[in-house]
């Protein structure tokens, strides 16, 4: 096929992400220099329709880039009025004291969101000072000048399922930028591309996730306390995986509940989504919810590897943000504070790099500041936590890392020193044979959902016709490799039911993916054994549509 020729357009900064670290660079820049041109480039419908968070926000990257944020309506109704933590039985439960757990984790200041409708505000007050937002935009390939990031292609539609270019295809448009800013979330695909091509993760471990699962109820009124915060460990995980559910009181009677799965369980049989589905069923949650009705569904992995695993987050042209970094604080549950630091941090690296006449350069202040700044001291003194989790389990992360964090915050060091992530998700699977399936009730349909029913709770949509988003590196592999050696677990760990091993009589199994479930989670680009599976944008504008995740 000839060379695509494409029309470019000239930016100071490009910016790939439309989330909080995103929207924050996108808001700094132009409060320092409203002369530097910015544009925003966001593969959802709109601002926050990929947006997918807890989420419990503290403020102080808020309180940082937009002082009078109050004044200016950012949807922050609901401070946090108690917060609890419960380990869990199947029919019982134990409260932790609070007093037990470190200051850092305490809630005491922060507010109960929809990250989604922050970062709709956050749109708003970003194209008001100038910056140029193109939603609907998924931004396909990056762009190279040798070994320097010049851009990214955006806004290319109407590709034939072979890839080819169909009757109305639009070819999109280069756009570039003196720097570009990654602020695609956890695993983003072209965030991948650049640190493997660079070699960004070579001072640093394996970057960890987990996969979030989410779901907003409409509860008794009676039961509703707009507020409260409750987090869980336990059952119905315990042993077999890293994680735990979460509770949220938000306004309008509302409830956030959900559960984090860690992506690097042993386990084949796993079924993040079924165990989530099982959480459920608690006496505890189920008496909150009995009498209310789900009204939304998500899912989304989070990075979770913190300080060990931030890459090399400054290369030649640009910047990665947010989680695209890796910023999330596992054990205070949070990333988004950390998110718009790295934006603000990202856009005065910027901002001083243009007024000395220079681009395309490495933005060592940005890396340096993320790392000694805000986001650094907030992620050294809780470093160790992951790693024990991993690989000592529940119990020492909660008595070693508590005893770690508790010096850490009365002493500034940390007597662990620095605990290694050792491998990635991927390869922490082990074959099938060496575990026992789990079994899974059936969902009642009234606490309980499967897959696609949920999914239609997401508002998800691909356009048919276009190329299938998520591809086999070799398309014999599910069926000669990952299902006799791990019972192909995709069938399992994808939460949107995208994946599936179809066996009929007398005929050898398929594999089949069904693109047109995905939510955008990214999980099979990471958990597949075999990292066989590869995860692109699919076209702009498709994916789920939440509304106020």
């Amino acid at each position: 096929m000839t060379e695509i020729e494409r029309e470019a357009m000239e930016y100071d900064v490009v910016i790939v992400g439309g989330g909080p670290a995103g929207l924050s660079a996108a808001i700094r820049l132009k409060q320092i220099d409203p002369d530097i041109s910015v544009v925003v480039l966001e593969k959802g419908s709109e601002i926050g329709a990929h947006i997918l968070s807890g989420a419990v926000l503290d403020p102080v990257g808020l309180n940082r880039l937009i002082p009078d944020w109050q004044d200016k309506g950012a949807p922050l109704d609901v401070p946090v009025t108690s917060d609890a933590f419960y380990i869990l039985g199947e029919a019982g439960m134990l409260r932790v004291p609070n007093w037990i757990t470190p200051p850092l984790m305490n809630n005491h200041g922060t507010y109960v969101v929809s990250m989604a409708n922050v970062c709709r505000w956050m749109g708003e007050q970003a194209e008001a000072l100038g910056v140029e937002i193109f939603a609907g935009m998924a931004c396909s390939e990056v762009v190279w000048d040798g070994d320097r990031v010049k851009g990214v292609v955006a806004g290319e539609f109407g590709k034939t399922p072979d890839g080819t270019p169909g009757p109305g295809y639009e070819p999109g448009m280069e756009l570039h930028g003196k720097y570009v800013f990654l602020a695609e979330g956890a695993h983003g695909h072209l965030s991948k591309s650049v640190i493997e091509r660079l070699d960004l993760r070579r001072d640093s471990g394996p970057q960890k996730y987990g996969l979030g699962m989410k779901e907003i109820w409409e509860i008794d009124p009676e039961k509703h306390r707009p507020g409260r915060v409750i987090h869980t460990m336990g059952w119905p995980l315990e042993r077999n995986a890293g994680g735990g559910g979460f509770i949220y009181h938000i306004d309008n009677n509302q409830v956030y509940v959900g559960m984090v799965v860690h992506l690097n369980y042993i386990n084949p049989h796993l079924f993040p989504y079924g165990e989530f589905q099982r959480f459920k069923h608690h006496p505890m949650v189920a008496e909150l919810l009995k009498g209310g009705k789900r009204i939304a569904y998500g899912a989304r992995a989070v990075s979770e590897g913190g300080w060990q695993a931030i890459p090399q987050t400054a290369f030649a042209g640009g910047a990665l943000l947010g989680c695209s970094a890796g910023l999330v604080n596992v054990p205070r549950i949070k990333g988004n504070h950390n998110a718009m630091l790295s934006g603000i941090a990202a856009a005065e690296a910027a901002a001083k790099a243009l007024a000395e006449g220079r681009e395309g350069d490495v933005l060592a202040d940005y890396d340096h500041e993320l790392k000694h700044g805000p986001v650094g001291r907030d992620l050294k003194p809780v470093r160790n936590i992951k790693p024990l989790w991993s690989h000592r389990g529940l119990a020492a992360s909660l008595t070693l890392g508590g005893f770690d964090m508790w010096v850490a915050n009365l002493t500034g060091w940390n007597p662990l020193g620095t605990l290694k992530h050792h491998s990635t998700d991927a390869a922490a699977t082990e074959p099938a044979d060496r575990h026992a399936p789990i079994e899974y009730p059936k969902p009642d349909g009234v606490l309980s959902f499967d897959r696609l029913t949920n999914v239609a709770y997401s508002f998800t949509n691909h356009a048919e016709g276009q190329p299938a988003h998520l591809t086999l590196k070799d398309p014999a592999v599910p069926i000669e490799v990952n299902l006799p050696k791990y019972a192909e677990p995709a069938q399992r760990y994808c939460p949107a039911g995208v994946y599936e091993v179809v066996q009929e009589a007398g005929r050898a199994p398929r594999f089949v993916i069904n693109y047109q479930n995905c939510v955008h989670c990214k999980t099979c680009d990471i958990k597949d054994p075999s990292q066989n599976i590869h995860w692109v944008t699919p076209q702009g504008g498709d994916g789920p549509n939440y509304p106020n995740m």
